[in-house]
């Protein structure tokens, strides 16, 4: 998998939902190994399959502390705490800009490995803040989604400095 790969905003795909995977093959250990290619050569925190144009509910995500990349299958948040923290966050597919976004500071994500069995993690802080980020971006919500409309308009006028190609109204949503 080649960094250039990688859907670039305003690609509709990235506000899509991703489909569940039902069938765990050798075809979903096909697309994670293309996910966790493009993480690594990115270089990302982590992706979701629709970054690079499969809209299935797969992430692969880069754990701190210099762990190899895990990959999650279907995840979902079924828990997530009422204490919230700011953390700097952007994306791969509009590169240049970032911002603040607010999230819940601990949730608990219910996902498969890649043989179908199911796993429970509990994630705080920063990576709490990744896995939700991905999440959302599977269930069609881009990050700048988070943001309030002023602040997005804001991004996105410095986005198009940088050569980013967008319309003053591209994915502005209400």
């Amino acid at each position: 998998m080649k960094p250039s790969t990688l859907l670039t905003y305003p690609d509709a795909r990235l506000r899509s939902v991703a489909d569940p995977v039902e069938v765990f093959d050798d075809g979903l250990a096909e697309l994670a190994g293309d996910l966790v290619a493009a993480v690594e050569a990115a270089p990302a925190i982590g992706l979701a399959a629709p970054h690079i144009g499969v809209l299935r509910r797969v992430i692969a995500v880069r754990p701190s502390g210099g762990a190899g990349v895990r990959v999650y299958v279907n995840p979902l948040i079924d828990w997530a705490s009422v204490e919230t923290m700011a953390n700097e966050e952007g994306s791969v597919a509009m590169p240049g800009v970032s911002a603040e976004i607010e999230r819940p500071r601990c949730v608990r994500v219910v996902y498969s490995d890649l043989d179908g069995r199911q796993g429970i993690e509990e994630a705080e802080g920063f990576h709490a803040a990744v896995l939700q980020h991905e999440i959302d971006q599977l269930d069609g919500i881009f990050w700048i989604d988070r943001l309030s409309r002023l602040k997005r308009e804001r991004l996105l006028k410095r986005f198009r400095k940088l050569g980013g190609r967008t319309s003053p109204s591209a994915f502005l949503s209400p």
